[in-house]
Order: structure tokens, then C-alpha cells, then sequence
């Protein structure tokens, strides 16, 4: 138990400061942490050591986080959808109607993409940061993130022609 104690006390910080980027909100931070690492030690047995245990572990919160999202969605009524114009995601993420919308199409990306435009712009981790997470260069996680821009501006165009 010491192990995941020293895990914890680690890698706490980094997983709630990850939490509250995507939440900017405290109490959902603290709650998704605590959850993450509950999960975590539940199934730390499955950790193959593939990735660094930061990046295991900031999956697991996003992860947690939108299915928490996804429960909350269920007891709110749904405001008329506003749209996107896909040309600024970044700006777009500030609107939640917007982000919602994003936030379905980020769904829909395969990893590596998913995950370092999550990393990008909710996590505010800057290029150099995320290709360190993934054992790549900077100009991997640039190259990367642009793609996964796209593709999100695609989709929202895409859903905007419906």
C-alpha cells in the first residue's frame, strides 16, 4: 500500500490541476480526483507501465470526468444548440453549447488525437509537455494537435450542413 500512497501523494496534484482544467470548477475537481485514484487503485494491477503514470492517470480522470458529464447532461434540461463556426475551437471551447458540441466530437476521435487536444486545450500543457507524455517531439504533438483540430472542424462543419 505504501507504493500507491507514494503514487498518490506524487501524482495528486498534477491529476486535480488536469481535473480543474477541464471542469473550472473545485468541488467536480476534487471529486474526479478522488474518484481517479480510487479507480486507479482498483485497477493498478492493469498498469503495463506502456505510458507514464501521470498520462494512466489523467486518462482515467478525463475518462471519469465525461462520464460524470454525461450523468449530469441527464438532470438538465438541454438549451437550444448554438453553433459553432468551426473555424476557432479553441475560442469555441469558452461557449458551453459549443464546447458541448466539441466535446462530442473530441469523443469521436481515435487516440492519439482525442488525447492531445484534451492534453492541449483543456489540459493547457504546451507542446514540449505533451510530447514529453508521449515519449514523442514537440513537433509531433504540433503536428498532432493541428490534425485533431481539423478533423473537430470537419465534424462541426459536417454537423452544421445537417
Amino acid at each position: 500500500m505504501t507504493d500507491f500512497e507514494d503514487i498518490y501523494n506524487r501524482y495528486f496534484r498534477d491529476v486535480y490541476l488536469f481535473v480543474y482544467a477541464l471542469s473550472r470548477n473545485e468541488t467536480i475537481a476534487e471529486e474526479i480526483t478522488q474518484e481517479t485514484f480510487f479507480k486507479a487503485l482498483r485497477s493498478i494491477d492493469s498498469f503495463k507501465g506502456h505510458c507514464k503514470m501521470s498520462v494512466w492517470l489523467c486518462q482515467i480522470a478525463k475518462n471519469t470526468y465525461f462520464s460524470h458529464v454525461e450523468k449530469q447532461k441527464r438532470f438538465e434540461p438541454e438549451p437550444p444548440p448554438e453553433r459553432a463556426s468551426g473555424d476557432d475551437v479553441e475560442k469555441a471551447v469558452l461557449n458551453k453549447d459549443d464546447a458541448f458540441r466539441i466535446h462530442k466530437a473530441l469523443h469521436r476521435l481515435n487516440d492519439p488525437y482525442k488525447e492531445v487536444f484534451t492534453l492541449r486545450v483543456f489540459g493547457e500543457l504546451s507542446f514540449a509537455q505533451i510530447g514529453q507524455l508521449f515519449g514523442k517531439t514537440e513537433s509531433w504533438a504540433r503536428v498532432t494537435f493541428y490534425r485533431a483540430k481539423q478533423k473537430i472542424q470537419d465534424a462541426l462543419k459536417e454537423e452544421s450542413s445537417l
